[in-house]
């Protein structure tokens, strides 16, 4: 049972995602209430059939401290597609620092792409400007509501609305 399920606060802001299991369970201690079902798939005992939740809203506001997504190699190859952010390729993925780290460079989210391994060495100890290869997208710290809307690599058409428009227009463009 490895669904997955978007948590919504009583304000019907997402705040995060559970599995199916903590989810069912929130909702059969009233702690939530079942926002939207599976279509496809049904919670089942022995003796019953409960549907299987995909949004659940809890039932009083959390008060819930900035979120923030960690900064860790896995999240910055989802950010970037699992892409090279220099030729797009998805072989052989390591982490450059756009300003090397011997010339001042940081350790952050502005300052960390993804890039094959064939990239990362012909960038070396330059800028992207200096040696020429440009960055397909500027790198940049997610939000965690973006985050899961553009990069969690789970992401239900129900969850949309409550994630914003920008993957909504992607879907309905693409149609």
């Amino acid at each position: 049972m490895g669904r997955h399920v978007l948590i919504l606060n009583a304000d019907y802001s997402a705040i995060s995602i559970c599995s199916a299991p903590k989810a069912f369970l929130l909702v059969y201690l009233k702690k939530a209430e079942l926002v939207a079902e599976s279509e496809l798939f049904k919670l089942r005992t022995v003796s019953s059939t409960y549907p299987m939740p995909s949004i659940i809203k809890l039932n009083k506001y959390v008060s819930v401290p900035y979120k923030s997504v960690v900064m860790n190699r896995n999240n910055i190859f989802k950010r970037d597609n699992n892409s090279c952010i220099y030729c797009g390729s998805k072989h052989d993925l390591t982490l450059d620092h756009v300003m090397p780290k011997s010339r001042g460079g940081k350790t952050h989210w502005e300052n960390l792409v993804t890039a094959c391994k064939k990239c990362n060495s012909s960038k070396g100890d330059l800028t992207p400007e200096e040696a020429g290869m440009p960055l397909k997208i500027k790198p940049y710290k997610p939000s965690f509501v973006m985050f899961v809307r553009d990069c969690s690599g789970h992401l239900e058409e129900n969850w949309l609305p409550f994630l914003g428009k920008r993957k909504q227009q992607e879907l309905s463009s693409a149609g």
